[in-house]
């Protein structure tokens, strides 16, 4: 019998701590999720992010040009709220991640007309862009393409007819649509504005329809 000073030879003695039931890196020992990792993946969920152009851009510098990358997307939450941003990096990654941030900064709300189109035809103009936005009827769907296209799809459209008349330029499109969403308005704010009732602004359209809303 071996006592305390006769070890039996080759047998190794005890590793301090207890360390050999602790499990090793990648092997049941991951880093928990923590409430804030919860929530922002629900918040990620909650928008709609559609990517609309990405440009490479160059800076002029002492000795020679400095290269990056210019985005721009749009964000939305498919209920009515939309919003865009742009952004540059040296990195694709990081120029989207800056106009995504901007995007959701930049948020407004659109009056929809039974959750699925406009209340009435806009036209909106930003520089050399001019764009035409029609209400359209139930199973018509998006016709419209490039930024504005993005855009309904962020906002939740499901019936619109859209046209751009003037530049082709994506910011430009981009922010005409905007300046004609931002000039949108429901019968519900109309009446309230003129201090009458939304029967007296509809006249014989279905006013149960509106009331939905």
């Amino acid at each position: 019998m071996a006592g305390p000073g006769n070890e039996t030879p080759g047998a190794r003695p005890p590793r301090r701590g207890g360390g050999g039931d602790r499990p090793r890196r990648g092997e049941g020992g991951d880093r928990p999720r923590r409430d804030g990792d919860r929530g922002r993946d629900r918040e990620d969920s909650e928008f709609v992010e559609k990517l609309v152009s990405i440009n490479r851009v160059a800076k002029v510098v002492k000795g020679g040009r400095r290269f990056g990358f210019a985005a721009l997307v749009v964000v939305g939450d498919s209920k009515g709220r939309v919003g865009y941003g742009s952004g540059k990096a040296r990195e694709v990654p990081e120029a989207i991640r800056k106009a995504t941030e901007q995007a959701r900064r930049s948020l407004i709300r659109v009056p929809l007309r039974e959750g699925r189109t406009f209340h009435h035809d806009i036209i909106g103009r930003y520089g050399a862009g001019e764009v035409v936005v029609r209400a359209a009827k139930p199973g018509t769907g998006i016709i419209a393409g490039g930024p504005m296209r993005a855009i309904f799809e962020a906002l939740g459209i499901q019936d619109v007819v859209a046209k751009s008349v003037g530049t082709s330029n994506p910011h430009n499109m981009i922010k005409a649509t905007f300046h004609a969403l931002a000039h949108s308005t429901s019968p519900r704010s109309v009446a309230a504005r003129r201090g009458r009732k939304v029967s007296d602004i509809l006249g014989r359209r279905d006013v149960a329809a509106e009331a939905r809303e």
